[in-house]
C-alpha cells in the first residue's frame, strides 16, 4: 500500500525544535519494558463468558509480551506481511488485538483496527480501500459467526490473500498460523524482525471514521503523531509507571487504542482489559488489579457508579475517571463522585488527533459540567465566523486546532484532510472557548450522531432509507438520551399510497447488512419535510420538533 500522509512532511522540522514530536515508536517504548521490568504484569485480559464459551483471564509479563509480539510478526511475515502492508483486525479488547499491533509494528505492517459491530456493507468497503492483506477475527463473539462472514468477503476483495480466526480449529486458526509455532526461535527470525521496522513517521495506523461524505475516511496516524498525543495526556492525569488503566471501550476506537493499549506499554505501566461491558466485572477488575484509571464514554460511567453505589463495593482505587464522548451531566458528575470517590475528568477528541482537551485533576468538578476541558499542551484552539475570523470568547463558530497530534491524512482523499497551510485543522464542531481557555462543544457542522461514544454515519444509513421501495423523503436525526447521550430518529415520508412502520424499516436496513447501532430506534411519519427553497430538508427544525415533543408528551409530527 502506499499511503499519501501529507499532513506530516511540511511540519515534522517544527515539531521535532518544539519537542512535541518524540521520534520514538511503540517498538522502542516495548524494548524498553522488556529492559526495565521484564518480569512486571503487562497486560491482564478478561474475557466475559458470552453464550460462545466460558470466560477467562490471560496475563502477560513485559518479557512474554514482547517474546510473542515477535512470535506474532514473524508469523505474520511467512503469511507475505511486509512493510506498509494493511492487517486488519476486528477483534473485542482481548489479548490478541494488543498482540497484532505490536506484532505489525515489528515488521513495519499498518494495523487497521475494526469495530466488531461492523457488518459486511461496512467491512467491505473499508478492506477494499485499505487494501487489507491479512483480515484477523474471531470465530463468534456474541452469537454472530465472524469467520463466516469474513470468508464471504473474500471472494470480493482481491488484495485479501488470508483470513485468519481467533478461536477457531482449522488451518487458518490464529494459533496454527501466528501464536502457536515458535516462530521467533526459527534461524532467520531475527532478520526479519530487522530488516523493516518503522521510522517515527512511518504510518503505523489506519482507522476508519464516519464523515458527511457518506462513506468511511481512512485516518493515516504515525507513531510521532500518536506518541504526540500520549504523552501529554497522561502527564495531565498523572499517569506513570505505578498506574493500573481499566480499558472496557473497544480498543478498535482511538480511545481504546491509543490509551488502553499503546499507553500502558509508553508508560511502563499495566492495563487490565475487558470485552464486554459489565459493570459488576469492572468492580471486581479495578478491586483485584488495584485499577487507578479508566477513560469511556457516558454510559460506562452512570452503570459504574450505580452499580458501586447499588452493590456497596467500594473501588478505593480508583483515582480518575475520564468521560468523553459526550456532555456529562450534572446530576452524574455528583453520583460517581459520590460512589466512586474518583475525580471524573471531561474531555473532547477526534480520531484525527487523539483527546484535544480535558479538565484538569485540580479543577472545580462544575469545569467537567460545563465544559469538555482546556487544550493539552501541543494543541492551539481558535473559534471562528463563517468568513474565518476569530471570535472573541464566549461566541459560538467553528472550532479549528492546530495540534501536534494531527493525523498524516485520509487514505487517498487528502481533499478531505481540512487542513489548511497553516496547519488549521477545521473540526467540523461548533464551539465557545471561555475566558480560561475551555472548550464547549456546541455542535457538529458534521452530520453525524454520537450514540454512546458510537459515531452513526447519517448520510449513509439515508442514503439506504431511500433505497426503500415505501419511502418518498428520509432524514436521521438526533434526539437526547439520557443514558447514551443521543439516539437516531429515522424522520420519512412515504410514497403514495404506501406505509411504513418502525419494525419494517428496521427489518430492512438489516437486510442491508447494517451495524445494528446504526438503526434508528425512533420513526416519524410526515405527510412533507421541513426544507429551503432549493428543497434542502432543515435538520434544525425538525430535531426542534422532537425536542419540543419529548417535552410535552405529544407526537412530534
Amino acid at each position: 500500500m502506499e499511503f499519501d500522509a501529507v499532513l506530516l512532511p511540511p511540519r515534522r522540522a517544527r515539531m521535532v525544535a518544539q519537542g512535541l514530536w518524540h521520534d520514538r515508536t511503540i517498538n522502542d517504548a516495548l524494548d524498553a519494558c522488556v529492559a526495565a521490568c521484564p518480569d512486571k504484569v503487562a497486560l491482564t485480559a478478561v474475557r466475559m463468558k458470552d453464550g460462545e464459551g466460558e470466560g477467562a483471564t490471560v496475563r502477560f509479563t513485559y518479557r512474554e509480551l514482547g517474546r510473542m509480539a515477535d512470535r506474532i510478526a514473524v508469523g505474520l511475515a511467512r503469511l507475505g506481511v511486509g512493510r506498509n502492508d494493511v492487517v486488519a483486525c476486528q477483534l473485542p479488547n482481548w489479548w490478541e488485538f494488543t498482540l497484532v499491533y505490536l506484532a505489525c509494528s515489528r515488521i513495519g505492517a499498518v494495523m487497521n483496527p475494526l469495530m466488531h459491530i461492523f457488518r459486511e456493507r461496512e467491512l467491505s468497503f473499508m478492506l477494499k480501500h485499505g487494501a487489507a492483506k491479512v483480515l484477523i477475527v474471531p470465530a463468534r463473539f456474541r452469537g454472530f459467526d465472524f469467520e463466516q462472514m469474513a470468508t464471504g468477503l473474500q471472494a470480493d476483495l482481491p488484495d485479501l490473500a488470508q483470513v485468519v480466526v481467533v478461536g477457531g480449529s482449522g488451518a487458518n486458526s490464529f494459533d496454527a498460523l501466528l501464536a502457536g509455532p515458535a516462530w521467533e526461535t526459527e534461524p532467520d527470525a531475527a532478520q526479519v524482525l530487522q530488516r523493516a521496522r518503522p521510522g517515527p513517521d512511518d504510518v503505523t495506523q489506519l482507522i476508519y471514521t464516519s464523515g458527511t461524505t457518506g462513506e468511511p475516511k481512512g485516518v493515516m496516524h504515525s507513531a510521532n503523531t500518536t506518541m504526540a498525543n500520549i504523552v501529554p495526556y497522561a502527564q495531565r492525569l498523572g499517569l506513570g509507571a505505578d498506574d493500573v488503566v481499566l480499558m472496557a471501550s473497544p480498543m478498535a476506537h482511538q480511545t481504546g487504542f491509543m490509551y488502553g493499549l499503546m499507553m500502558p506499554i509508553v508508560l511502563q505501566a499495566s492495563v487490565v482489559l475487558q470485552d464486554i461491558w459489565e459493570p459488576r466485572q469492572a468492580i471486581a477488575s479495578i478491586n483485584a488489579e488495584g485499577v487507578s484509571f479508566t477513560m469511556a464514554s457516558t454510559p460506562f460511567l452512570s452503570d459504574l457508579s450505580k452499580t458501586v453505589a447499588e452493590s456497596g463495593t467500594p473501588v478505593p482505587t480508583l483515582r480518575a475517571f475520564l468521560c468523553a464522548g459526550a456532555p456529562i451531566p450534572g446530576a452524574l458528575v455528583e453520583q460517581a463522585r459520590k460512589a466512586l470517590g474518583a475525580k471524573i475528568v471531561s474531555a473532547w477528541g477526534m480520531t484525527e488527533n487523539g483527546a484535544v482537551t480535558l479538565t484538569r485533576l485540580d479543577d472545580e468538578d462544575e469545569r467537567s459540567i460545563h465544559t469538555d476541558g482546556c487544550p493539552l499542551p501541543g494543541v492551539e484552539l481558535k473559534v471562528v465566523d463563517v468568513d474565518g475570523l476569530a471570535l472573541p470568547a464566549g461566541e459560538v463558530g467553528r472550532l479549528l486546532l492546530r495540534s501536534c497530534s494531527n493525523f498524516g491524512g485520509y487514505l487517498k482523499r487528502p481533499q478531505f484532510n481540512g487542513t489548511d497551510a497553516a496547519d488549521w485543522f477545521d473540526t467540523g464542531d461548533l464551539a465557545r472557548i471561555d475566558e480560561r481557555g475551555y472548550v464547549r462543544i456546541a455542535g457538529r457542522t458534521k452530520d453525524v450522531i454520537i450514540r454512546g461514544g458510537e459515531n452513526i454515519p447519517v448520510v449513509e444509513v439515508e442514503s439506504l432509507l431511500y433505497r426503500n421501495p415505501d419511502i418518498a423523503m428520509a432524514a436521521v436525526v438526533a434526539y437526547p438520551d439520557e443514558r447514551l447521550g443521543e439516539r437516531a430518529c429515522a424522520v420519512v415520508v412515504p410514497k403514495p399510497g404506501r406505509q411504513i412502520d418502525l419494525p419494517s424499516l428496521v427489518a430492512f436496513l438489516k437486510a442491508e447488512k447494517v451495524a445494528l447501532q446504526y438503526i434508528p430506534e425512533r420513526l416519524i411519519v410526515r405527510e412533507t419535510m421541513p426544507s429551503t427553497p432549493s428543497g434542502k430538508i432543515q435538520k434544525f427544525k425538525l430535531r426542534d420538533e422532537l425536542m419540543r415533543a419529548d417535552e410535552s408528551g405529544a407526537p412530534a409530527a
